[in-house]
């Protein structure tokens, strides 16, 4: 006899949207627990350029997935599956509410779905790959996949070096295409069923100009120290975590002296092209509700619409 999934609540969208501050008053109605859902986030002493949410701002709620990594580590989804996973067990054990918050739509889904992904080994072929690419070789490697994974290859842009390098790992680390693997774990059934509450800003231009004074607020912050910090500290300029938007930008011009304004002003301009990705995998999602916001919206309604929503999807 199958059994009904449990049911998470998953709060998703652009960067700058508002999604921590609704998960928070959401959790505090519903008995809740937030989980992130943020690829960055999960890192220490990274806490300006994720915008990690503050101790106040979390306001007494129990946030998960949040600074348990090391910045020199390379996290993988799989490990965030394996992690959150345990994370929301427990938080169902205890009789509360998980809430998903996050703008990481790979995360979200390979949560939802129970996803099972090999957990590549650093010294395997990851860094073979990364190496050849490295010295001029990222054409052969496209080559490689075109033979290997002639499906996967027609959906890459032959630049894309981190998902042909991701997509031959796959091969080379289990003997299986990644296409092969998409359609397997697409074929499972479902661990939790999402109600998801997506955000984003009606006018798309309101959305940016929040985007940019986000970005001016961490600049003031401190961005730039904590790049500093980071590098001082070891963690290599080519790892994961360095790659973020907002510290990858920095890297350069903090270690050769360059103009930091001209970097904030990369760092906007890639935050808002990323912005137009994730919606756009969000909008993927056709049982998600979609709520649109103005400019000066009115919280307390926002708030009282999204508990609505979910008391229809038969959540307390």
């Amino acid at each position: 006899m199958e059994t009904t999934p449990q049911k998470l609540i998953v709060i998703c969208g652009p960067t700058a949207t508002g999604k921590t501050r609704l998960g928070v008053a959401l959790a505090q109605r519903l008995n809740g627990e937030v989980v992130s859902a943020d690829s960055m986030q999960v890192y220490r002493d990274m806490a300006i350029g994720t915008a990690r949410p503050t101790a106040e701002e979390m306001a007494g709620v129990p946030h998960h997935m949040m600074g348990i990594a090391d910045p020199a580590e390379n996290y993988s989804v799989a490990r965030y599956v394996r992690e959150a996973t345990a994370c929301v067990e427990d938080i169902f054990r205890r009789g509360r509410q998980p809430i998903v918050v996050g703008g990481t739509g790979l995360y979200i889904d390979a949560l939802c779905q129970g996803r099972e992904f090999s957990d590549f080994r650093p010294a395997g072929a990851r860094a073979r790959l990364q190496a050849q690419a490295a010295q001029g070789g990222l054409g052969e490697l496209w080559a490689d996949l075109q033979r290997i994974d002639p499906e996967a290859a027609q959906t890459l842009h032959p630049n894309d070096e981190k998902r042909i390098i991701r997509a031959l790992e796959v091969w080379y680390d289990t003997g299986k295409t990644i296409s092969q693997h998409n359609r397997e774990t697409r074929d499972l059934p479902p661990r939790y069923e999402a109600v998801t509450i997506a955000l984003t800003y009606r006018d798309r231009q309101d959305l940016y100009r929040r985007i940019d004074r986000r970005v001016d607020q961490m600049m003031a912050r401190g961005l730039a120290d904590e790049v500093r910090a980071l590098l001082a500290a070891g963690v290599p300029r080519e790892g994961t975590a360095m790659q973020a938007i907002g510290y990858k930008e920095l890297v350069q011009a903090v270690s050769t002296g360059g103009d930091l304004a001209a970097a904030a002003e990369e760092i906007k301009l890639r935050s808002r092209q990323y912005a137009k990705r994730q919606l756009t995998w969000f909008r993927r999602n056709k049982e998600a509700k979609w709520i649109y916001l103005e400019n000066n919206h009115d919280f307390p309604s926002l708030v009282q619409d999204s508990t609505e929503f979910l008391r229809e999807k038969g959540l307390p």
